[in-house]
This record gives structure tokens, C-alpha cells and sequence, in this order.
């Protein structure tokens, strides 16, 4: 009998769920607000009434940025923010997008990927992106914002960061002090060449420049796109915004700004905080109010379900569905060193 009315209240979970799902897609249809058949399942939610009929999407970039999945949901934050900007591209009442960033960076690859989906999303739609930095917007941070049409910090933010970091350890004496010692088959004479067990003295300086050779080629990247970025933006903003320095790369040497410091380099275009960045989205939208929304994941009864639970490694954990990115040795990544502490 238990089960049976446990059965009973899951079943009536999922019926309610699936109604709502079906009034939200009747209240999407013969608009321009097409609900994705792939990919996240994104909620439209007021965050600002207006009373308005222009909207401005914000889109977070939150915590380390990353390729891996951060829930249950199968997508990563990659993912997610492609599927906010289509969104945004999709519906002819928003005019702009507000990227509100805060975060240390993270890795190469997922970074290089929202820049380019920024960097596509204001070529094809035509709408400006603004950034609103936090608290923290250092190395991927800056990155994924250096594309954008204008950048907004606050004086205390902390940003910069322009490098990359690659790192990995090295275990060997450990090894031979409790007397395990490894043996390594490989196809290449560099096969092992990350290795943490081997001796470091046969390290050769040729692994090592190889090694950096790719950090240099990776760091030349990211200084592209931070002149791109701002020399496109101050030309698309005709000259109102801040062009780099002449000597900004001086500064693009790994080392950390103020909002303040950023803003005489000409890394941002203006001090202010979200309000300051919503007023200029509008300013370069041209529109004179709008309401601020965003596109959330939606949580539906499978998601729910997978709170109670999972097995891993014969052990049972309860969390709470996301799981924090974990930096991991042997990987290249665009991190301030304010996070690796």
C-alpha cells in the first residue's frame, strides 16, 4: 500500500509537469519564441518588469568556465550559453544581451568556444552584447568578454589575467622513498613526457620547449582576441568607448587589474556596476526602457528524481545535482591565479 501511494504522488508530479510543459509551449506558439526540440530546455524569467515591450536577455557566466557537465541535465555550460544566445537571436523582442560575468576563467577550449558564439551571435543577429563584470572577471573571464560590444566593471573588479597556465605534478621522489617503482611501455620517445613518475632530471629541455611552445602559441591567441575584440568594439562604438593602450601588452603578462586600472589601459569601457551596464545596453540598443529576462534550465521530474541519488564506485552520495569543476593537472587553462590557491 506504501508504494502504491508513493507510485501515485510520482505519477501525479509528472502529470502536473507535463501540463505545464504544454501551456508553456501553447503560450510559445505563433511567436517568435520557439522552444528548442534539442539541447536545454530553457524557462523565460522576468528579472526586472519594465512594463516594456524591448527586452534585454542577461546571460551569467558564473564559476570556472568549463567544457565538463555541471549537472544532471547532459549539458555543460557551454551548451547552455549557446542556447541563451539562440534564444536571445530568436526572439525580435529582445535588442541586446547583457552578459553579467563572474569568474576566475577556466579552461581553453570551453572559453575559446563562448567567445566565438558571442563573437557569431553579434555578427548574424545584430544585437550589441554588453558585459557587466562581478566581482571577479580575470584570464577566461576577460576572454569570453573581450568580443563584446562594451565592457562595464566596477572599480574593485578584479580582472586581467591575460595567460596561461598548464601545470602537473610531479611524483617520483615520493615513490622512491616508499620503494614503488614504475615501469612505462610507450610507442614514442615522448609518449610519457607528462609523466609524474618519471625522474626529473630526464626531463630534456626539448620536452620542455615543446611544452611551452604550445602555452605561447595558446597565450598569442588570447592577445589576438583581446585586440580584436577591442579594436572592433571602439570602431562599432564610434570612438565613445576606451581603446587599448599603447603598452597594454605590458600589461597582458599574467598579473591581475583593479576595474579602475582596466579601464585607463582601455581593457573596459566604462566604471559602473549592473544597473550602469543595463542603461548602456539600452543607450547602444536604442530603445529608451525594457524589461530584463533570462533563460533558465528548467527542472522537471527526472531532474528531480536525480537529487535523491546515485551509486559510484559501490558507494551511495546524496547532493544536490551539481558537482564543481575540478581543475585537473595536464590541461591548459585560462585561470587567474586568484582561484589556484
Amino acid at each position: 500500500m506504501v508504494l502504491a501511494i508513493i507510485l501515485f504522488v510520482l505519477l501525479g508530479f509528472s502529470v502536473l509537469f507535463n501540463i505545464g510543459s504544454f501551456f508553456s509551449q501553447l503560450g510559445h506558439m505563433g511567436g517568435l519564441q520557439t522552444r528548442r526540440t534539442v539541447g536545454p530546455r530553457l524557462d523565460e524569467v522576468m528579472l526586472e518588469d519594465n512594463d516594456a515591450s524591448a527586452k534585454i536577455a542577461v546571460v551569467p557566466i558564473e564559476g570556472i568556465i568549463t567544457g565538463q557537465m555541471i549537472d544532471r541535465s547532459g549539458f555543460n555550460m557551454v551548451d547552455i550559453v549557446k542556447a541563451q544566445l539562440k534564444r536571445a537571436d530568436e526572439d525580435s523582442k529582445v535588442k541586446a544581451v547583457l552578459l553579467r560575468v563572474d569568474s576566475p576563467g577556466g579552461e581553453v577550449l570551453a572559453s575559446d568556444e563562448i567567445s566565438k558564439a558571442i563573437e557569431k551571435f553579434q555578427d548574424e543577429s545584430g544585437k550589441p552584447v554588453i558585459v557587466s563584470m562581478g566581482s571577479l572577471a580575470a584570464s577566461g573571464g576577460y576572454y569570453v568578454s573581450a568580443p563584446c560590444r562594451w565592457i562595464v566593471a566596477n572599480e574593485l573588479t578584479i580582472t586581467g589575467s591575460i595567460g596561461v597556465i598548464m601545470s602537473t605534478w610531479n611524483y617520483r621522489g615520493l615513490m622512491d622513498k616508499v620503494g614503488v617503482r614504475p615501469f612505462t611501455f610507450k610507442s614514442g620517445k615522448f609518449k610519457d613526457m607528462l609523466s609524474g613518475s618519471r625522474v626529473p632530471d630526464d626531463i630534456t629541455q626539448e620536452e620542455k620547449d615543446m611544452v611551452q611552445k604550445l602555452i605561447d602559441e595558446t597565450y598569442e591567441r588570447f592577445k589576438t582576441v583581446v585586440a580584436d575584440g577591442r579594436k572592433h568594439s571602439h570602431e562599432e562604438n564610434e570612438k565613445n568607448g576606451k581603446a587599448l593602450a599603447a603598452n597594454w601588452t605590458d600589461y597582458a603578462d599574467g598579473r591581475v587589474l583593479s576595474g579602475k586600472e582596466a579601464h585607463d589601459l582601455g581593457f573596459v569601457d566604462e566604471l559602473g556596476n549592473l544597473d550602469v551596464a543595463a542603461r548602456r545596453a539600452r543607450t547602444i540598443a536604442g530603445i529608451k526602457r525594457a524589461d530584463l529576462v533570462e533563460y533558465r534550465q528548467r527542472v522537471d521530474l527526472a531532474d528531480l528524481l536525480g537529487l535523491f541519488g546515485r551509486s559510484e564506485s559501490r558507494a551511495i552520495k546524496v547532493d544536490i545535482g551539481v558537482e564543481s569543476p575540478k581543475v585537473e593537472a595536464d590541461r591548459m587553462y585560462f585561470l587567474s591565479p586568484t582561484y589556484l590557491r
